[in-house]
Parts: C-alpha cells; sequence; structure tokens
C-alpha cells in the first residue's frame, strides 16, 4: 500500500477460535511491524479496505470471517474515541496476538501496560496465573469471577465480608461506626490476604480467579483514614501485601452511576431475600442500628462513595507509569451494564490466555 514500508511479518499459527458461536474451525493468526507516514484513522482506513477487497463480512461478533485486520499499536500513542481505540483493548491477554508480536517486535513497548511485549506474554504464561475481577460491589466481580472459574476450571476466590464493607461504608469491620480504626482496616487487609499468600500458592496450571484486588483497599483507605492514620496503615499495607502473589492479568468492570444506582435498589428491595445476585451491596443493604433499609438519600451517599472508589481504581489500573510495580500488566477494561455480556467478554478474554 502506498505510504507503508513493511518491516517484519510473522509466521502464520493455527489457533482455536475464542469466544462466538460453537462449531467454527481453527483460526490463522499472525503479525506484521509497518513503518508508515499514515495518521492512525488512516491506518486503520486502509485496513478496512483491505477487509472489504477480501469480502470481510459482519454478521457475527467473534463468528467466523475471512479476514480481520486490527491495528494494535502506534508507536506509545494512547487514544480512545468512538472509531479507533489504541492499544487495543484486548491484545494484553490474548496469547494469539502476543506470540506472534513477540516473534518479531520483542522488545516493543505497550504504553498503558509500560512493559514489552514480551512481558506481556511472560505475565499470562505464569504456571498458576491470578487473574482479579476488580470492581465495586454492585459491578458484578463476584458473578463474573464465579462464570470465568467454571469456564476454566480454576480456582475460585471470594472477597471476604470486610472488603465489600470497606468498600461501600469506609470501614473494615464494624457497620455501626462512621469510620474505621486502623486496627479494622488492617484486620481486613489481613483476611483478604490469606487466599493469595505466596507460601500457599498452588502450582496447578488452572490458575486461580479472585474476585476482588487487594490494592483496593489501599486505595478506599486513602480516603478515608485521616494523613496521619493512613500513614500508618501504608507501611502495614506494603508488609502483608509483598507476601501475596498479585494478580497477572486484571479484569476491570467500569459501572456508569445509573447501573449502580439501579443494583443498590434491587438490593434493598425485595429480592434482598430471594437471590445472592449483588450480594457484596449488603452492607450498604443494612442500615445499623435499626437494620432498617437505606433511604434514597443514603444510597446515593453510598453510590457516591463507589464511584469515588471506582475512579480511584481505573486511574491506578489505566496507566502503569509511576504505579506499584506489583500491579498486572495485563488489563481489560469491560462495562458492567450488561451482566451477561460482561461475563462473555470476560471468559473470553481469559480463555485468550490458553
Amino acid at each position: 500500500m502506498p505510504g507503508v514500508t513493511l518491516v517484519e511479518v510473522s509466521r502464520f499459527r493455527d489457533t482455536k477460535p475464542i469466544g462466538g458461536p460453537p462449531g467454527q474451525g481453527l483460526f490463522l493468526n499472525g503479525a506484521c511491524l509497518i513503518e508508515t507516514d499514515l495518521a492512525p484513522h488512516d491506518v486503520m482506513g486502509m485496513l478496512t479496505a483491505i477487509e472489504n477487497t477480501l469480502d470481510r463480512e459482519r454478521d457475527e461478533r467473534w463468528g467466523p470471517r475471512t479476514v480481520d485486520l486490527d491495528l494494535l499499536l502506534y508507536d506509545d500513542l494512547v487514544l480512545n474515541n468512538a472509531t479507533l481505540t489504541v492499544p487495543h483493548p484486548r491484545m494484553t491477554t490474548r496469547r494469539f496476538v502476543l506470540e506472534p508480536c513477540v516473534e518479531i517486535a520483542p522488545d516493543l513497548m505497550h504504553p498503558l501496560a509500560a512493559c514489552s511485549l514480551s512481558d506481556l506474554l511472560q505475565s499470562i504464561s505464569a504456571t498458576h496465573p491470578h487473574v482479579a475481577v476488580i470492581g465495586v460491589p454492585g459491578s458484578g466481580a463476584p458473578e463474573v469471577a464465579a462464570a470465568i472459574a467454571d469456564a476454566t476450571l480454576a480456582r475460585l476466590v471470594h472477597s471476604p465480608v470486610e472488603y465489600a464493607r470497606a468498600a461501600v461504608h469506609g470501614q473494615a469491620l464494624a457497620v455501626s461506626e462512621a469510620t474505621a480504626s486502623e486496627h479494622e482496616w488492617q484486620q481486613a487487609v489481613e483476611a483478604c490476604s490469606r487466599p493469595l499468600l505466596a507460601s500457599g500458592w498452588p502450582n496447578d496450571p488452572h490458575g486461580t480467579v479472585a474476585d476482588y484486588w487487594l490494592h483496593t483497599l489501599r486505595l478506599a483507605a486513602a480516603d478515608e483514614l485521616s494523613p496521619e492514620s493512613y500513614a500508618r496503615f501504608e507501611p502495614v499495607f506494603d508488609r502483608v501485601a509483598g507476601q501475596t502473589v498479585p494478580p497477572h492479568v486484571a479484569i476491570l468492570l467500569v459501572a456508569a452511576p445509573e447501573v449502580l444506582e439501579e443494583r443498590m435498589a434491587f438490593r434493598v428491595g425485595r429480592a434482598m431475600d430471594s437471590t445472592d445476585v449483588f450480594a457484596d451491596l449488603l452492607p450498604a443493604a443494612a442500615a445499623a442500628p435499626s437494620q432498617r433499609p437505606p433511604d434514597r438519600a443514603e444510597m446515593a451517599c453510598s453510590v457516591e462513595r463507589l464511584l469515588k472508589l471506582q475512579d480511584r481504581i481505573v486511574a491506578a489500573l489505566s496507566h502503569r507509569r509511576g504505579r506499584d510495580a506489583s500491579g498486572p500488566r495485563a488489563v481489560v477494561t469491560i462495562a458492567a451494564g450488561d451482566l451477561g455480556q460482561a461475563v462473555q467478554e470476560a471468559v473470553a478474554a481469559v480463555e485468550a490466555m490458553a
């Protein structure tokens, strides 16, 4: 194509289909490295034109197709708009993408992960990978994590009750207290760290799927503790977290305000005793000491707290530069509004690691 110089081409690989309808045959995947003076949207337009020339059909998502050309990276550009997202939002867990990329450009840097493509491939190749489904209570993290574990035969780790109480109320153990003490926050960290301790980490290939991220407690504590208390809490957190296996992959669920409001109302309604869906919102659905359901103003306050924490989580995971080195390199962000769609996206992201 005019304005394009082909630098490297990987060999082609037969790969199993991920997601989409059953009964598909093998796919053929590869990667190429180009130099171009075309702008990113023009590169994408060029790729679409090639697809159309080769009779690309778009009848079914993740279904069989003659050709599918993606723009994975464009130098160190980070772009996210209605027509183009760069880096490609799902490339970090896809072995069928990373392996051919590493073959031709192992040291190429991923600008969001702030590590090389070779490092990303190594992250999804851990002997017993740790996948953390990360989201505030009401995002669907327990439900999505359970679906991933069921599909991949992974060990499922649910967050202790202290985790949701800290996220919803800004307190670790005592729902009736306005602010948790440092000791209660430390107890919450210790309870959440136990299933993730490196000393007892399994070595089977199926992996562990947790429906929480230990670092979320640190983010919540930064808002809820006084500066003096947080200064004492932080080294305790670092000591405890340093004994755990951090996530190799993060599935980040992001919920819109109206989604959290709807799910909060659902939990405090008649459904409270008839289903365990969004059960991580129960600490917000119980108002002490009278145990009466919270009123609209109290629910709005809880939702506001969750959105503030969600913003902190997104910021901590969206760009690795300057981020805690123990954080996950591979992050896949999924909208939490449609729980069924979120499950499908998350399962496909984890299955693509194999």
